[in-house]
């Protein structure tokens, strides 16, 4: 009966090993992203997909903008709104991820998130937006990945210039453009607010509107520029 416990537990192991190697090798290799501007994104991909299936158009707006050309009080926007340590963390915020844990947990269900820029990035580049356990252990890891691959400036230009903020919208620059008809450096104070405000909810808040949840967003937004800017 040992040797069968024995012979049982060994199994398991070695599944376990080759189930971690496999799960290892899956992970993306981040490493040239220090040179080179990502084409296209998982997301973009999925967005691609979910159109055709419902037999839709869909156009892709993005434009490639340099950090140093984004205004400087756009990124600490949209810093002290997604992830104000996220120059300080490694990747992954373990305090704000142990209270929305806890509060998800005294809920019973998911109502707060606690991703920060860099997950947010890893999420967009290489995954889905599903909500399984599966996708979350990856994206932590590849957010692990990024910031031992890339500095934070890299980290958040790359961020600023791919994630969604609408119906086919990708990056600063072409939700500017798109909604403002602006460049991103043209861009007043009241403007800015309201683009980062739609962060969470790109499909289904426009900044040009004035509905109650957005002017109770951005001014959150404002009060979390004078706790934190």
């Amino acid at each position: 009966m040992k040797a069968t416990f024995k012979i049982i537990g060994i199994i398991i192991i070695l599944v376990l090993v080759v189930g971690g190697f496999y799960f290892y090798l899956s992970l993306p290799d981040v490493s040239g992203l220090k040179n080179k501007n990502p084409r296209n994104t998982a997301l973009m991909l999925q967005r691609y997909r979910e159109a055709k299936k419902a037999d839709q158009k869909f156009r892709v707006r993005q434009q490639w903008i340099e950090f140093e050309a984004i205004p400087k009080l756009f990124r600490e926007t949209v810093r002290v709104t997604e992830d104000a340590s996220f120059y300080q963390h490694k990747g992954v915020d373990f305090a704000e991820l142990k209270e929305a844990l806890k509060k998800n947990w005294k809920k019973g269900e998911y109502v707060r998130g606690a991703s920060t820029i860099t997950q947010q990035l890893a999420k967009n580049l290489y995954l889905s937006t599903d909500k399984s356990v599966m996708r979350k252990i990856k994206e932590l890891l590849i957010a692990i990945s990024l910031e031992r691959n890339l500095s934070k400036d890299r980290i958040f230009a790359i961020y600023l210039n791919v994630i969604e903020w609408g119906p086919g919208v990708f990056g600063v620059e072409a939700a500017s453009q798109y909604y403002f008809h602006k460049t991103v450096d043209q861009l007043n104070l009241e403007e800015m607010v309201r683009l980062v405000a739609v962060i969470p909810q790109p499909l289904k808040i426009n900044p040009t509107e004035n509905d109650d949840w957005l002017k109770w967003k951005a001014r959150w937004i404002l009060d979390a520029l004078r706790r934190y800017a």
